[in-house]
């Protein structure tokens, strides 16, 4: 298995581009199921999460073909399966997907339980809930989800809680429902609204999307598109996080800075300064030690969860005491037994993370338990004295393109080690 040694101690500087964004990518993969002819994407991500997407498409019978531009090309008119089988669904909890568009374009869908990070419950049962109300028949058998209809219907349907997958399945599938469909309490996160404005280049009829409420008036048929994925926030804020525990300089290019205003208001609030433009972020941190900051994750447009562990980070170098509030995961500080191993003084007390400032951290072997738990070890690593060895790093290639490529180029000490 392969490790991650960080010799700690450089401050980074210098100035990256943002990725495409694996969260963004892998519905609108799924949505490809959807369209009557070809798909060229543009700009993903080069991340297992994404390889695995593509191998769940190819193992139903589409075909993908990768141009001299890195553009690849999708046409899934003629699925021979329409099944996602466990072993390609157990390791990500977003082939869920694609149950929304093979149920509307082919009438039937079996796809195992979802697996992916152990963060916490995230039921699928809003989803199911949803496509039965579209008219779909649902049954659980074996450890699939087994769903069929002759013809989705229109409805009205409102989540019983906030869900990202949720609400991309059930919008894509029912852009190929007869009549109109209507969503509330729906998610807003910016992936929303760019997998409603793919669908909508491939002929769908999606308005309010980044709102309460989403309106989709089903259409007969989609058909093909050129697309380019948006860059990544989380991988922007993860960076703007590594420059900041290093007393570094960074400049992030091709990436909205609205979608992060809530993580840029956190970092100027522990000292750091923060310009923007319409496509970059630039932070500078000063030298002394940064200011606590109590976090409260909720979805979007409030603080993410997903930048979560790496505020620990810094928190755990500030100088005072901070609280983190998880109230969109239930078991997402799994992170912090591994960052005390290293000299962090973080206490958990239920859904909050109580953080005293120390003077160092400590390089240490540390086992990475999730995507973002993986960014935040590494972050540590940096900012550390002496070496960290980070283990089990298959997560963090599920979510970040090259990350030791991108810190090394910014003047961090990263080598790979292999299995």
């Amino acid at each position: 298995m392969e490790k991650l040694l960080i010799k700690g101690g450089a401050s980074l500087k210098g100035e990256i581009s943002c990725s495409g964004a694996k969260n963004a990518a892998l519905p609108m993969i799924a949505a490809t199921i959807l369209s009557d002819e070809d798909i060229i994407l543009k700009n993903l991500p080069y991340l297992q999460d994404i390889t695995t997407m593509f191998e769940l498409l190819g193992s139903m019978g589409a075909d993908i073909l990768l141009n001299e531009n890195m553009d690849f090309t999708i046409a899934t008119n003629n699925l021979k399966e329409k099944e996602a089988r466990y072993e390609l669904v157990k390791t990500m909890r977003a082939s869920i997907l694609v149950l929304g568009p093979l149920v509307a374009k082919y009438g039937e869908a079996k796809i195992a339980l979802p697996g992916g990070c152990a963060i916490g419950s995230r039921p699928v049962n809003y989803h199911l809930d949803a496509l039965e109300q579209l008219g779909a028949t649902i049954t659980l058998k074996n450890g699939y989800i087994e769903a069929s209809a002759k013809k989705l219907i229109g409805s009205k349907i409102k989540f019983d809680g906030i869900t990202v997958t949720g609400t991309e399945n059930i919008m894509m599938a029912a852009c190929l429902a007869e009549g109109t469909t209507t969503l509330t309490n729906v998610a807003k996160e910016p992936e929303i609204i760019d997998l409603a404005e793919f669908l909508n280049k491939m002929g769908a009829k999606i308005s309010g999307a980044g709102s309460d409420q989403i309106t989709i008036e089903g259409v007969e048929r989609l058909y093909g598109t050129e697309h380019s994925i948006p860059a990544d926030r989380i991988e922007a804020g993860t960076y703007l996080v590594a420059a900041a525990v290093t007393n570094g300089e960074i400049k992030i290019n091709g990436i909205n800075p609205n979608r992060l205003i809530k993580v840029l208001d956190k970092l100027i609030e522990t000292g750091a300064k923060v310009e923007t433009s319409e496509d970059s972020i630039s932070l500078i941190m000063n030298k002394d030690k940064p200011k606590p900051v109590d976090i409260t994750t909720a979805p979007f447009p409030e603080f993410p969860t997903d930048m979560q562990a790496q505020f620990s980070v810094i928190n755990a170098l500030a100088n005072g005491v901070s609280n983190i509030y998880e109230t969109v995961f239930e078991n997402r500080f799994m992170h912090v037994q591994e960052l005390n191993r290293m000299g962090c003084n973080i206490q958990i007390n239920g859904n909050q993370a109580i953080i005293e400032g120390v003077d160092s951290l400590y390089g240490a072997e540390v086992m990475a338990t999730d995507l973002r738990a993986s960014a935040s070890l590494i972050l540590a690593g940096l900012c550390a004295k002496g070496e960290t060895k980070v283990d089990r790093i298959y997560h963090i290639d599920r979510g970040y393109e090259r990350i030791e490529e991108k810190l090394n180029y910014l003047g961090a000490n990263i080598i790979r080690l292999p299995s």
